[in-house]
Formats: structure tokens, sequence, C-alpha cells
């Protein structure tokens, strides 16, 4: 995630960015959700700010490559989207997410697949189009992943400015010839450095921008994954092993279970008719 334009002094110990535009952008944005609470809030946000562990700078690990090229039938997986997407957290290139998809899509084909990263640290929703457009041209998925939201709702932005931004994207992936695989944004009131009532506030808005990706997105033919409700009960239950040492982006144990909600749903993206008309939505794992 990128900084919040409400800069602190600068702490001894160089905190991630991710951690500062959660902390600060959420105690500015939802501080007007209470009416004389902001001030409480505003206090919360900075207890967070030094409840965050240590930083994990700006650039997630490199892990695209080709992974059981021997199996053949090589399948194009493409990953877009924000810090999570990109994998920053992981301790190893192979414990990101687009890596940990990467093997385990392998190893449930029985085909080669190689994987491309477009995801950057620190995107919102309207840099989805411009990760698209950083392909090479001749470049054409068969399947995508895009995870994106966090930073939006950090950063105020407007929940249908949000989600029209990833209806462009799911459209231009579909044009180059990709099946669509969407998360929906996580929920942030999982951040145990929030305290109560920020967190709750927290979880409502990232809750209401998920929910609005899944309506605008879905009759497209994206499948829909709900990461709150596929993953979240593993983040609120083991807090210690699913996220990283800034206590806000996923480890590589986070990843695991991440990838693990949605393989299946790769997969299965791969071998349905080419964006089959209607929603196909996934909660916890299963199609409903």
């Amino acid at each position: 995630m990128s900084p919040s334009s409400i800069a602190p002094p600068a702490p001894p110990v160089r905190r991630s960015a991710a951690a500062f535009a959660v902390t600060a952008g959420l105690a500015a944005v939802l501080g007007t959700a209470a009416l004389g609470g902001r001030g409480l809030l505003v206090r919360q946000a900075a207890q967070a700010r030094e409840l965050i562990g240590k930083p994990l700078g700006e650039d997630a690990l490199a892990a695209d490559r080709t992974f059981k090229k021997k199996q053949g039938r090589r399948i194009e997986l493409l990953v877009l989207g924000d810090s999570v997407a990109a994998g920053l957290g992981a301790e190893r290139p192979r414990d990101t997410l687009g890596a940990r998809l990467a093997r385990s899509l392998a190893k449930r084909t029985g085909r080669a697949v190689r994987l491309r990263t477009a995801a950057v640290v620190g995107s919102e929703s309207s840099a989805l189009l411009g990760q698209v457009a950083g392909l090479r041209p001749s470049y054409r998925p068969d399947v995508a992943v895009v995870v994106v939201g966090g930073n939006d709702v950090t950063h105020r932005v407007p929940v249908a400015e949000s989600v029209a931004h990833l209806v462009a994207c799911v459209e231009a992936l579909q044009e180059l010839g990709a099946e669509v695989v969407v998360g929906t944004c996580p929920d942030l009131g999982m951040l145990r450095p929030l305290r109560q009532p920020l967190r709750r506030l927290a979880s409502r808005a990232s809750r209401q921008l998920a929910a609005a990706q899944a309506r605008a997105v879905a009759p497209l033919g994206a499948t829909v994954v709900s990461l709150s409700e596929a993953v979240g009960h593993h983040f609120v239950r083991e807090p210690d092993v699913m996220f990283s040492l800034d206590r806000f982006h996923p480890s590589s144990v986070g990843y695991k279970r991440t990838a693990q909600a949605l393989v299946p749903h790769l997969e299965a993206a791969l071998v349905r008719p080419r964006h089959e008309a209607g929603p196909t939505f996934a909660l916890a794992g299963g199609e409903c």
C-alpha cells in the first residue's frame, strides 16, 4: 500500500507505508462516520501505528517463472492488484500468492503454469487498467486473478469509482481471452492493531466495497471469491500465524490459506465455456 497524504514525523524505525496508510487513512475517512467520536478514532489510529511491527519495504518478492515446465500444455496465469496480490509479506518467492496459485494449479491440472505478476504494492483499483496495459501486446493470459480494494478504502475512494475501475479491468482481461477470478476486498476489521470502534468501522467499509465489487463483476461472467468469507476466520483465530511481521499483510501461511481458497475456482474457470453467462459466486470455498 502507498503512504497516506497525512504524513507523521519520521519515527526512529521506519514503519511500513502500508501500516501508516491504513491507520491514518481510516482515521480520516471513518472518523466522519462517528460525530463527536473523531478524536477517539484518531487516537486509536495513532496507537495502531505504534503496534504495527517491522516494516516490509515497498516491493514484494519476485516469483514469476514457469512451474512444472515438463508437464506441457502451459497455462498462462496473470495476477493483478495490490500488495496482497503481489505477495508482500511472504518470506520466500515460492510463498507469494501468485507462486502458490501457480504451483497448486500445476499440480491439480497436470499442466505447466507460467506466472506473470503485474500487481504492484500500493495500487488502488484505478491502477488496474494500467497493469493490463503494461503487459506485452502479444501476451494472452488463460486465467487472471484480481485482488484489490484495501487501498481504496483507506484512501477514501468512492465505492462507485472503485468498482467502475474493476469492471473496466475485468472487461479488458476478457477481451484478451482470459477467464477472470476476483478476490474481493479483504475485511480490514481483521487487523488486530485496530481497536474498537475503529475496527468495526473499517470492517463495515471494506465489506461494503467487497459486496459492491461482487455485484458489479459477477454478471460479467467473472468468478467472485469473498476473501473475508473464505479465509477471514483463519486470520481472526490465528493472527500470529496468518499475519506477517507488520501485522497487516498476510504471512507465508496466510498466503497459503488464501491460495487454497482461490485455486479451485481457477481450475473451474479454465474448464468451463469462455465467459459463461450468469454470475458465479464462491463463498467460504464453495460456490452458491
